[in-house]
């Protein structure tokens, strides 16, 4: 009779009393099965009927005097409990039974451990580990197993704890626990999760010097961490030394390895891998010919990919959308969108659902080619199969709305992605409040951030960067000001972008002073100036006639290790030339020269310009043929400075 009709006939304490009878005859009969059987049956009860389960325990006790008749009772409504996620509950009957003396046994402690540790119940699974050391039953290797895995795969926000890993070898041997080969592979595992590959490997070295038991498992977790650091030749030479010490390679070890070559580009031991395999009657898995494909797409190598990918077809594997999903990525890449899209086409007649992935890389593809008609229909497809896009998409989309200037679009686009769930994110804003920008509109980007904190997307450092250089290249700095105080009133700190792009404002009004308060104002703040910031300095120092300062400038920047480009250098030509210091201006070009960076047309108009101002006409003509000789395309100016008609050769 199932425990529930019992107690519709008899009421609930009779037919608790009776059920209790029958378990412990089940129990000292050994009849685990069955007394697991009647529990559940009864905890079921209880659940539905939201009694308190704490009470179930001392309705199933057999009487204090018999107390140990009830040990595999409890034994086993621990399992009951663990095995229905009744963690709490399971937990309070291990306490309680050892509060009467019992010791449930190990194995269903075991149970239980495990449960706790698939749910994450990090302070459970620490605190009934430290009982079961401190006063039993014993934990034997299983427990100690369960334990390795907890520390060495982490979990979440947890991180492997390789120290307590260690610890716990220490504590089995003093225990007399003999570890097995899933003890030491976990904990192979979890030194190569943690980057510590190479003493994985002499840890391994020296189980086998001592003859205790490892497996092409171990051996692998080495293999993959060498391949996860790039160091794939070590990965190879594991092989070796695996196969030295009488151990066969399987399809896993293979894959990695595969997988490892062509992430470093190395296709052809990609393929020599492939052929090892065959020769030793291994079949390749479709994920060893995904990481091969993976790497001639990489390497925009596409009909060799398409070849590879028909014959994996003839050969009788079956195609899964991760496979559809890199070649489809890999012509997207390569910028022939039309191929991705009858991939895409295929892959969906063939009954495979894709995924946002397989749009992606061609909404993008569209919308980057200017084509968002094409991007827009792949987008409605998305909706129409019931695939929501993620953000990402969305961004996309957004962003090909505004290269095409369709701003009420892009903002309906929020709305649109808000109804589905989706909140649009910085990114989403950035792209509009850029827009705008360019429109040489940024009042009307302004009235974008109430929107964005609506939807809860806080004003960031990019946002206010955008609309400050859009009013400083619309000649009006003090907006540009103005946005900047309010900006530090919100508590945003600048970043090295907002801070060249004060910089700029007041080198071009020619303030240097406050110019240069601001770069150092920067550097004790802790960013570090890149070429760019360096260069609007150096720009406004020589536009100012102060050299010293610039030259001072440029020298820092080499010491700091940021290298100048050929803008940086022309901005001193430049200001050398003003000077009249030409002798100066073409050693300038000299170290150009010797660091490999190549003089462009601004720099020879500059040139061109200075010698023009001290009537030296042939030198000018001479750099012009220099120029041209460079095989760099004159422009408007220097045809107007040198007096020549555009064309002319002389």
């Amino acid at each position: 009779m199932r425990f529930f009709n019992a107690v519709n006939r008899y009421g609930y304490p009779h037919s608790i009393y009776a059920f209790r009878i029958i378990v412990h005859v089940f129990a000292l009969a050994a009849m685990e099965m069955e007394v697991y059987a009647l529990l559940r049956d009864i905890v079921n009860y209880n659940r539905e009927a939201k009694m308190d389960m704490y009470e179930l325990f001392p309705s199933l006790l057999d009487s204090h005097e018999h107390a140990w008749r009830s040990v595999v009772v409890f034994s086993v409504l621990m399992k009951v409990f663990a095995s229905n996620a009744m963690l709490e509950n399971a937990m309070d009957v291990f306490v309680q039974t050892k509060k009467i003396g019992l010791k449930p046994n190990i194995m269903s402690c075991n149970f239980l451990l495990k449960c706790l540790v698939e749910a994450n119940r990090v302070n459970f699974v620490r605190s009934l580990f430290e009982e079961l050391k401190n006063s039993g039953p014993s934990p034997n290797v299983y427990t100690c197993t369960i334990m390795m895995n907890f520390y060495c795969k982490g979990h979440l926000e947890r991180d492997v704890d390789i120290l307590q890993a260690t610890d716990l070898f220490e504590h089995m041997e003093s225990n007399g626990v003999r570890p097995t080969v899933v003890t030491y592979s976990t904990y192979i595992h979890g030194l190569c999760r943690v980057g510590y590959v190479k003493h994985a490997l002499k840890f391994i070295r020296s189980l086998i010097h001592k003859n205790q038991p490892v497996n092409t498992y171990c051996y692998n977790a080495v293999i993959h961490g060498f391949c996860q650091k790039g160091e794939v030749y070590e990965a190879l030479n594991v092989l070796e030394e695996m196969k030295n010490h009488g151990m066969s390679a399987d399809v896993y070890t293979y894959s990695i390895l595969i997988d490892g070559f062509c992430k470093e580009g190395d296709i052809v031991n990609g393929l020599g891998m492939i052929k090892e395999m065959e020769l030793c009657n291994i079949k390749p898995s479709l994920v060893s010919y995904s990481s091969l494909l993976h790497g001639f797409c990489k390497s925009r190598q596409m009909d060799i990919s398409l070849n590879i990918f028909c014959d994996l077809g003839t050969c009788g594997y079956e195609y899964d959308r991760f496979v559809y999903n890199i070649l489809i990525d890999g012509f997207c890449l390569q910028g022939d969108l039309d191929s991705a899209k009858k991939l895409l086409e295929e892959m969906m007649s063939n009954s495979l659902e894709p995924n946002t992935f397989s749009f992606n890389g061609l909404i993008h593809g569209f919308c980057k080619l200017g084509m968002l008609d094409k991007a827009l229909e792949l987008f409605r497809t998305m909706l129409q199969i019931g695939l929501v896009p993620n953000i990402l998409t969305w961004n996309v989309v957004a962003d090909g709305y505004c290269i095409q200037g369709n701003l009420e679009e892009a903002l309906k686009l929020i709305n649109e992605m808000k109804e589905l769930g989706i909140n649009p994110n910085s990114y989403t804003f950035s792209a509009i409040i850029n827009r705008v920008c360019k429109d040489k509109e940024p009042e009307n980007a302004w009235e974008l951030f109430p929107p964005m904190l609506k939807n809860n997307v806080l004003p960031c450092d990019v946002h206010f960067a955008i609309l400050i250089d859009g009013f400083a290249k619309q000649s009006n700095p003090k907006k540009a000001w103005i946005l900047y105080t309010r900006m530090l009133k919100a508590g945003i700190k600048p970043s090295i972008v907002t801070y060249t792009i004060i910089i700029n404002i007041f080198c071009h009004r020619n303030r240097m002073a406050e110019a240069y308060g601001f770069f150092k104002e920067m550097t004790e703040k802790g960013l570090i100036p890149d070429t760019v910031s360096y260069t609007s300095l150096i720009a406004g120092f020589s536009r100012s006639g102060e050299m010293k300062k610039a030259l001072e400038l440029f020298n820092e920047m080499l010491r700091r290790g940021c290298s100048p480009n050929v803008v940086t250098y022309t901005c001193l030509i430049d200001g050398f030339c003003k000077l009249q210091r030409m002798d100066i201006a073409r050693s300038v070009v000299d170290e150009m020269n010797i660091n490999n960076i190549t003089p462009d047309v601004v720099t020879y108009n500059t040139l061109m310009a200075g010698y023009q101002r001290l009537g030296d006409f042939e030198k000018a003509h001479n750099l012009y043929k220099e120029m041209k000789k460079s095989g760099i395309q004159p422009d408007d100016i220097i045809y107007r400075t040198l007096g020549l008609l555009a064309g002319e050769n002389n």
